[in-house]
């Protein structure tokens, strides 16, 4: 788990990259919680997501936002942190020629970053978002979705009621060619205190779904 450090917008990110051993394998960025409320790389949902990408093979990273950390900067509203991703997709696949594909995969803040940076780079082939803050910044620019991806949020969620993200899915799940899987954890609040294994079981069982299934449409063309 090599710490890396590279060029951001506003000066040096920090990050842990694990590089995959097989060629042109897939690429997958995670990005934190909110750097305001104690959100780092290390989060533990960030950690365990970090974690199933690895498992499934993938050459991976997650990354401090600016002025978290050893990161250089200081927070910016969202709008400096969606290009701090985007620059560490830059990173990541300029080390990667012809990788495998690419997902983005986001917790709470860092969903919201993820979804908008789903939308500037159309190379993005998979997403996860787990505590989509769907009651705190509008996901209207969502319009058109430009690939499914998996919702997860839990039903004891004090900070977005479920509701609120039930509704966002509804309104993707219209969208032709656009499928949310979208799984609601009993009992979850928003830091998912005691769910943390099962959000890796069930990012990893979608995960490895999606690549199958792509895999299978490649193989009858």
């Amino acid at each position: 788990m090599p710490e890396v450090t590279f060029a951001g917008p506003d000066g040096r990110l920090e990050g842990r990259y694990h590089h995959a051993k097989e060629r042109g394998a897939p690429l997958a960025l995670v990005l934190h919680p909110h750097p305001l409320h104690g959100g780092t790389m290390n989060n533990r949902i960030t950690y365990t997501m970090y974690q199933v990408f690895q498992r499934l093979g993938f050459s991976v990273m997650r990354f401090n936002f600016r002025g978290v950390g050893r990161s250089q900067g200081s927070y910016d509203g969202g709008m400096g942190e969606i290009n701090d991703a985007a620059a560490a997709l830059d990173w990541m696949q300029a080390l990667n020629p012809g990788h495998g594909g690419l997902w983005i995969a986001g917790y709470s803040f860092g969903a919201f970053v993820g979804m908008q940076l789903l939308m500037r780079r159309p190379e993005v082939s998979g997403w996860i978002s787990v505590g989509t803050p769907a009651a705190h910044y509008d996901f209207g620019f969502l319009a058109p979705c430009p690939c499914g991806g998996l919702m997860i949020h839990g039903d004891a969620d004090e900070l977005v009621p479920e509701a609120s993200v039930r509704k966002l899915v509804d309104k993707l799940n219209t969208q032709k060619g656009v499928s949310v899987d979208y799984r609601v954890m009993a009992g979850a609040d928003h830091v998912f205190a005691h769910h943390s294994e099962a959000i890796g079981e069930a990012l990893e069982s979608y995960v490895s779904g999606e690549i199958a299934r792509k895999h299978m449409a490649l193989a009858a063309d």
